[in-house]
C-alpha cells in the first residue's frame, strides 16, 4: 500500500516479459540479425549433403523418422542421422527467428521494416518445413527440391535485408547513387536469379537426387551445364562493369566494398564450377556451390539495399554532387 491509501499492484508475468524485451537497438539485437543470416545459409549446406549422401529418404516419414519413432532408429543408419540433423536444425532456426522478432517486436511503431523482415522470416522458415515434409511424402519430386531451394534462397536474401536494416538508421529512405547504376544494378540481380533458376534445372537433371529411386527431370545435364553458365558469365560481366561504376558512388554506402564482395563471391563460384564439372561432381565441392549460390544472393542483396541511404544523407550526397559540379564548371 502506498502512503496515500492506494494498493499498487505488481506487474504479471507477461507485463514483466514486455517490460524486458528491448525499446531500442541493441547488441543482442545485431547479433540475432547476423544469426538469422547465417543459420539460413548454414542449412543450406545441411540440406546439400542430405541429398548429395542419398540421404534424402534417411527419415522415410514427416514429422517422424519412420512410422513409430521420432528420431532416427539404429536401423536407419547414417542416413537417417543425416537427414534427422538437417530437419532438427530447422528447429533451431525458429529458435533463432522467434528471438530475433521479440527483439525489435517493441520498435513495431518506429522501425515497422524490422517487425515485418523477422515475421517474414519465421513465415518462411516454417513454410521451408511444410515443403520439406511433402518434398519427403513425395519421394524427392525434382521440381519441389527446386521448390525447397528457392524458399531458401528467399530467405537468405530476407536475412541480408534484416541485417542490413538492422545497422541502417530509421526513416525514408531516397535513392543516393544514379539512375545508370541503378539499372546496371538491377539487370546485375536479375542476372544473378536467372543463374540460380538455371542452376536448380540443372540440379534436377543431376545425379545427386537424394535418393537412387528419385526421379530425375529430364534434362540432359551435360547441355544444361553449358545454358547453366550463359547467364553465370553474363552475371560476372555485369558485376566487373558495377565494380568500375561503384567507385563513383558516394563513399557512405560503401558500394565498393559490397561489390567487391559481390564480385569475390562470383569468382570463388566459376572456380567451384569449372572444378566440379571437371572432376566428376565430387559431393565437397558440390556442396560448397550450393552454399555459394545462397552467398552470391546474400552479396548481391547487399548491393541492392545500398542503392537506398535515409533521405538526410541522400539529400546530403545530392548537395555535395551538385556543388562539385558547380565548381567544375
Amino acid at each position: 500500500m502506498s502512503m496515500h491509501g492506494t494498493v499498487q499492484t505488481r506487474p504479471n508475468p507477461w507485463q514483466r516479459f514486455i517490460q524486458w524485451l528491448p525499446s531500442r537497438i541493441t547488441r543482442s539485437t545485431r547479433v540475432f540479425a547476423w544469426l538469422v543470416l547465417i543459420s539460413n545459409i548454414v542449412i543450406v549446406g545441411s540440406g546439400g549433403l542430405v541429398r548429395l549422401t542419398g540421404s534424402g529418404m534417411g527419415c522415410e516419414t514427416w514429422p517422424y523418422c519412420t512410422a513409430d519413432s521420432l528420431i532416427p532408429t539404429p536401423e536407419l543408419g547414417i542416413h537417417g542421422i543425416i537427414e534427422f540433423t538437417n530437419r532438427t536444425l530447422t528447429g533451431v532456426l525458429i529458435v533463432i527467428a522467434l528471438l530475433a522478432f521479440l527483439s525489435v517486436v517493441k520498435l513495431k511503431a518506429t522501425r515497422p521494416e524490422l517487425w515485418k523482415l523477422t515475421f517474414a522470416n519465421g513465415i518462411g522458415i516454417i513454410l521451408q518445413a511444410v515443403v520439406g515434409g511433402v518434398v519427403v511424402w513425395l519421394h524427392l519430386p525434382p521440381s519441389l527440391v527446386g521448390i525447397h531451394f528457392l524458399i531458401s534462397g528467399a530467405l537468405v536474401a530476407n536475412g541480408a535485408a534484416y541485417v542490413y536494416r538492422v545497422y541502417s538508421g530509421p526513416g525514408p529512405r531516397r535513392s543516393a547513387v544514379g539512375r545508370g547504376f541503378t539499372l546496371l544494378a538491377r539487370l546485375t540481380a536479375v542476372a544473378v536469379a536467372i543463374t540460380v533458376v538455371v542452376g536448380i534445372l540443372l540440379t534436377g537433371a543431376g545425379p545427386h537426387a537424394g535418393d537412387n529411386a528419385a526421379a530425375r527431370n529430364g534434362l540432359d545435364p551435360v547441355f544444361w551445364q553449358h545454358v547453366h553458365s550463359w547467364p553465370a558469365y553474363v552475371t560476372f560481366g555485369l558485376t566487373l562493369l558495377l565494380f568500375v561504376a561503384s567507385w563513383r558512388t558516394p563513399p557512405v554506402l560503401r558500394l565498393r566494398l559490397w561489390v567487391g564482395l559481390l564480385l569475390s563471391v562470383e569468382v570463388l563460384q566459376i572456380a567451384v564450377g569449372l572444378w566440379q564439372a571437371r572432376s566428376g561432381l565430387p559431393i565437397a565441392l558440390v556442396n560448397i556451390h550450393m552454399v555459394l549460390a545462397v552467398a552470391l544472393v546474400a552479396a548481391m542483396t547487399a548491393v541492392i539495399m545500398n542503392l537506398k541511404a535515409p533521405a538526410a544523407v541522400a539529400d546530403l550526397e545530392a548537395a555535395l554532387v551538385e556543388l562539385y559540379l558547380q565548381r567544375g564548371v
